[in-house]
């Protein structure tokens, strides 16, 4: 499966220099099956394709009457999961602004207050219930669809990559950054899959969970053609099919009020792979059931992690586990936002300073305390010519109070995304 099985893992410690993303390896060996095979010869057509079985479900049935994070926890573990690595990426994409009218109150989905924005929720029950899984309990964190990265690059809660030292303090730096990050677009999953790889590969084979926590569906301009995909969609179908030649699971979980129904499709719709690495989860609509907030939580982290003991099974037996592929993209994350001018690597240890120049206010969706760190500068991306929402198709399509955004995302807005008066009016410009 793409290259020999190298042991020669790397013996820098995962805060070293260079953003090494090195565990320590598990001294069991994974030998690769000589005939077992999880992808099929011919790729189906896409209409088909949701129907193909793509692993051998070898594992106990996971049952849903689960009224803790906990309990879920002892099921996975029962269940076959022995090892896992947690990997956070966070969606800093512009509509977090307005998504959350319904879900959030009618705040920003950043909004960083006395309660647990939907961010924080789900990167708190994700990581209690996968830390009894993660020996050293680091979790690399990332950000993307700023103004620093929009869909090209993601940069990394801490400079040099340096992981997170729990989920608790992921929650901690995800709240120092919030207030200094200019939401912008458009929307890739592709970076932060590529940046996943990276961290398998560094880590010789280890098996990792890439939690993608997004407002929103990867972009779709006016002008792509029905039945077709974007580029920011191909770019990504392209990175989730590379990355079933690797340890990993993706899981994509939906935040704010959606739609989500093409991203669900999205999921139906990705070509023949290794394994089954893909799964998208509605934490909104989980969230808003009518049962204890124990229960919630429990039933997000099982609708999230319960297809995890299957995946790593698959992993196993694609000999997969415990393997460099020596196919990673190679990835390197730009440094956070408050460490000054963004930058970029082209080496190991070797910095590029980057053409964008971060300029204006910082979020607005953060309440200001007095220990906040100086507002970093923000990108020049501005252009008043394409649509405050995808920030690729151009503005023809205007409000009755006077602002516009592109056709092909107006007509889904209930509010505007400027002014957050309600929409009665819109007209089509030409």
């Amino acid at each position: 499966m793409g290259g020999g099985c190298s042991r020669d893992f790397s013996e820098k410690g995962p805060h070293s220099s260079g953003a090494d993303y090195s565990h320590q390896v598990p001294q069991n060996s994974y030998p690769r099956p000589s005939s077992q095979s999880y992808a099929p010869s011919t790729p189906p057509p896409p209409e088909s394709y949701a129907s193909q079985p793509r692993i051998d479900r070898r594992y106990s049935r996971i049952s849903d009457n689960y009224h803790s994070v906990e309990q879920v926890t002892g099921a996975l573990s029962q269940a076959g999961l022995e090892s896992s690595n947690l990997i956070v990426g966070i969606d800093f994409t512009k509509s977090n602004e307005w998504t959350g009218k319904f879900s959030f109150s009618g705040r920003s989905l950043h909004h960083i207050g006395d309660t647990p924005n939907p961010y924080e929720q789900a990167i708190s029950i994700v990581g209690r219930t996968l830390s009894a899984f993660d020996e050293d309990d680091l979790i690399p964190c990332f950000g993307f669809g700023d103004a620093s990265t929009h869909d090209q690059d993601i940069f990394s809660f801490y400079p040099n990559g340096r992981p997170c030292d729990g989920f608790q303090d992921a929650l901690r730096r995800y709240r120092e950054l919030v207030p200094h990050l200019k939401l912008a677009g458009p929307t890739s999953f592709a970076a932060i899959i590529e940046m996943a790889m990276t961290i398998v590969e560094q880590s010789g084979g280890q098996y990792h969970v890439l939690v993608i926590i997004a407002d929103g569906q990867v972009t779709r301009s006016a002008d792509t053609q029905v039945g077709h995909l974007s580029s920011q969609e191909q770019k990504t179908v392209e990175a989730i099919v590379k990355a079933s030649e690797f340890p990993l699971s993706i899981i994509l979980v939906g935040v704010g009020d959606g739609p989500w129904d093409m991203m669900k499709e999205f999921d139906d719709n990705i070509p023949a792979r290794s394994f089954d690495n893909f799964q998208f989860v509605n934490f909104t609509e989980i969230m808003s059931k009518n049962i204890p907030q124990t229960r919630k939580e429990a039933a997000f982290a099982l609708a999230a992690l319960m297809e995890i003991p299957s995946q790593y099974k698959a992993t196993l037996d694609l000999g997969l586990l415990g393997c460099r592929s020596g196919k990673s993209p190679q990835r390197i994350p730009l440094p956070p936002p408050t460490d000054g001018p963004s930058t970029s690597f082209v080496g190991s240890n070797t910095y590029k300073r980057t053409s964008f120049q971060q300029s204006g206010p910082p979020y607005s969706g953060y309440e200001p305390t007095s220990n906040a760190y100086p507002s970093a500068p923000s990108s020049s991306f501005e252009n008043e010519q394409v649509c405050p929402i995808c920030l690729t198709n151009p503005r023809d399509m205007a409000f009755g109070c006077g602002h516009l955004t592109c056709s092909s995302c107006g007509p889904s807005l209930q509010t505007c995304p400027i002014c957050r008066s309600e929409i009665h009016t819109r007209i089509k410009l030409y």
